[in-house]
């Protein structure tokens, strides 16, 4: 079950699981992001990304439309794009 910060959608609920990442992280990224970005494609959707230290400070990207309340996230991943910046 998520954090009550955010809702998840169906397919970030399997995806998470599946990638084994934490609801406290996204909870983390999505309060204190180190760099936001607007989706190129879907305006209503934003990108919110942080390094996390339990993961070798790999870059968690949390996609979250924010046009709800709570935002609800549409999926997460470790950006290998990301590596060594933010």
């Amino acid at each position: 079950m998520p954090p009550a910060g955010f809702e998840l959608t169906a397919h970030a609920d399997a995806i998470i699981a599946e990638r084994e990442i934490d609801a406290a992280w996204i909870e983390r990224v999505l309060s204190s992001p180190e760099r936001t970005e607007t989706d190129r494609s879907d305006p209503a959707l934003k990108h919110a990304l942080a390094r996390i230290a339990e993961c070798d400070d790999r870059v968690l990207r949390v996609v979250y439309n924010a046009s709800f309340n709570p935002p609800r996230v549409v999926t997460a991943y470790f950006d290998r794009r990301q590596r060594g910046k933010t």
